[in-house]
Order: structure tokens, then sequence, then C-alpha cells
């Protein structure tokens, strides 16, 4: 996915399908909307159905959480940036991803639209029912938590300088993704499996271009 421009306006066509073109845009409430109460009610579930201890339902959706972080890198890395010569796979990767580094201040598409991202959830659920029983219950809660917390990063990173001085190596860390290179800097709401798998950028060799910065951010409303 090498672009020769990045465009700092507008955003992609998907599909020519006027709905099916509606179907990929969305903003980052309507999926908090839609998960929180997923969330909620399978951590009651989790508490009042399965017998499990308060104690090991937090351990488990807390470590779900941390694996949230290892699945987005390995999706990042390694479905995201997929590379192949037939175009119906290229077609596939630039629908999931690539329009994403083209347009990257698009952000009706920062996450997955409400659709896809309830079939794949269904799909995701089901594996871990499957491997770890009632234990999914409490541990598919922690997973939807870390993806929202991703979704809502990666939105902030290209809206947004970063709120604290001790985030900002993670904000950096996505903008050389963008414009620097895009085989490395993988991780977004951490860095820790980029330095795990030595895919991270050595910030301190690093120059900061605040120009190509500011051009992957979105533009503020005047007023």
């Amino acid at each position: 996915m090498k672009f020769d421009k990045i465009h700092n306006k507008g955003q992609a066509r998907l599909f020519e399908n006027h709905y099916l073109e509606m179907l990929t845009k969305t903003h980052p409430l309507v999926i908090w909307g839609m998960y929180i109460p997923i969330i909620v009610y399978m951590l009651y579930y989790s508490s009042a159905k399965t017998g499990f201890s308060t104690g090991r339902i937090i351990l488990t959706f807390v470590f779900a959480m941390f694996f949230w972080t290892f699945f987005e890198y390995l999706m990042h890395r390694f479905v995201f940036h997929l590379v192949s010569e037939n175009p119906r796979v290229q077609h596939f990767v630039y629908i999931m991803h690539g329009n994403h580094h083209e347009y990257p201040r698009d952000k009706e598409r920062l996450f997955m639209p409400p659709v896809p991202s309830l079939i794949l959830a269904i799909v995701i659920f089901s594996l871990f029912y499957l491997i770890m029983r009632q234990n999914a219950f409490a541990f598919f809660p922690g997973f939807l938590l870390g993806y929202l917390i991703y979704g809502s990063m990666h939105y902030a990173i290209h809206a947004w300088n970063p709120p604290f001085k001790w985030m900002k190596p993670v904000w950096r860390n996505h903008h050389l993704h963008h414009y620097k290179s895009e085989e490395k800097g993988f991780g977004v709401s951490t860095s820790l499996w980029d330095n795990v798998f030595g895919t991270g950028f050595d910030l301190k060799k690093e120059k900061e271009d605040k120009e190509k910065v500011k051009e992957l951010m979105f533009e503020k409303k005047k007023k």
C-alpha cells in the first residue's frame, strides 16, 4: 500500500452502491454505544451464572485487555498490511486498511463500522467460547474494551496532540508508521509488541517533523 501522496481532505470511495458505501462509515460513539451494553451484560452473566469468583472475573477481564494489544499488533502487521499480487486480495486490504493510509484524516473510518464489526465480534466470541467455554463471558468483555480503547486512541492520535508527555512516543510511533515506513510501528494503543518484535522506530534517532505530523491531524473547525 504505497501512495504517492497522502490526501489530507476527503475520503476514499469504497463501493459504487450508495447503501454499501454508507455502511463503511461510523462514529466512535456509535461503536461505544453498541458494545458497552454487551460488555456489561457479559460481566453480569459471568458473575451471576458461571459461579466464578469476582477475583477470577477481574483477572480474566484484565488479561483479555492485554491480549487485545497482541491481537491488534498481529492483525495490523499481517492482515492489514498483507502484500499480494492478487487484485482481489489487494482490494480487500485497501477496503480494510489501505484507504486509511491514503486518507488518514477520514475520521468516519477510524473504527470498523457496525455491521462488519458485529459479524466479526460474533465469530471471535464463538472461537473464544469453543476454546475456553464459560470463561469466554469474562474474557470477551475485556477483549472488547481493549478494542474500544484502541479505536479511541487511534482517533485521538489523528485528531489531537498527546494529552500527556508520556504518551508522545505512542503518537510519534503511529505518525511515523504513516509517513515514514509502513513496515514499522504496527502498535497503536501501545508500542510494547513493536519493541518485542523489533518493528518499532528508534525515536531518539528520528527527527521530529512537525509539518508532517500536522498533515495527519484533523483540521480544527474555525469558530
